[in-house]
């Protein structure tokens, strides 16, 4: 039986099979000491994506008292569901992730992760567990960004939108441009996909669209 830890890009956390790509956590321990979990779906603002093996660290998962571990398709569903990336296994690409930031714009962060997620906080959920979204036009939007369209999540590639499922991309969703939609990425993290940060995306979207020069999230999820 799966265990609840698979994030959608909507930020719900389900049980399914396949694990995914990237690992993160929301903070530290949400789960309950029988691995299930209870109402709360984050212990802190510190919602963070990290490679699945780091410096051979081994241990099992949703253990008492340890932060429950959550994973995603890719990147770009990490980032859709509210997750940045993280400082100690990813150290590369959180930089990278920060001076998108300070490229793009928006208002100097002082304590950075910190002000980072407290930002973030506020543009990904709505009270207990809703997702916040916010609308825009299709082709305003960056590759990498997440929409809902017709109630299927489509990940943005090179104009392209992108059926999301748990397994991979499914094919290509026709649109028009300038279709109103809603965006899950949260507003600041689109901004920073605006200014240059390349999230890793599912190698599935190779046989969609030409994703030469993408970073890809290699392999089926395991």
């Amino acid at each position: 039986m799966p265990l609840q830890n698979r994030v959608t890009p909507q930020g719900d956390i389900v049980a399914v099979a396949a694990r995914g790509t990237f690992m993160g956590n929301r903070g530290g321990c949400f789960h309950k000491p029988n691995q299930t979990l209870g109402l709360s779906r984050w212990k802190s603002r510190a919602w963070i994506t990290c490679v699945l093996r780091f410096k051979d660290r081994r241990r099992a998962l949703m253990q008492p008292n340890r932060y429950t571990e959550l994973f995603f398709l890719d990147e770009v569903t990490a980032l859709s569901a509210g997750h940045r990336p993280c400082f100690e296994c990813r150290r590369g690409d959180a930089v990278a992730f920060f001076s998108a930031w300070d490229e793009s714009g928006l208002a100097p962060l002082d304590r950075r992760a910190g002000d980072m997620d407290l930002v973030l906080q506020g543009e990904r959920v709505r009270g207990v567990r809703d997702k916040r979204t916010f609308e825009a036009r299709l082709d305003e939007l960056p590759t990498g960004a997440m929409v809902l369209v017709d109630d299927t999540p489509c990940a943005i590639a090179r104009g392209h939108l992108l059926a999301w499922s748990h397994k991979g991309y499914t094919g290509r969703h026709p649109h028009d441009g300038n279709t109103i939609v809603q965006v899950l990425t949260p507003w600041t993290t689109v901004e920073i996909l605006r200014s240059g940060y390349c999230p890793h995306i599912h190698d599935s979207a190779a046989g969609l669209v030409d994703i030469s020069g993408l970073r890809t999230a290699t392999g089926e999820p395991t």
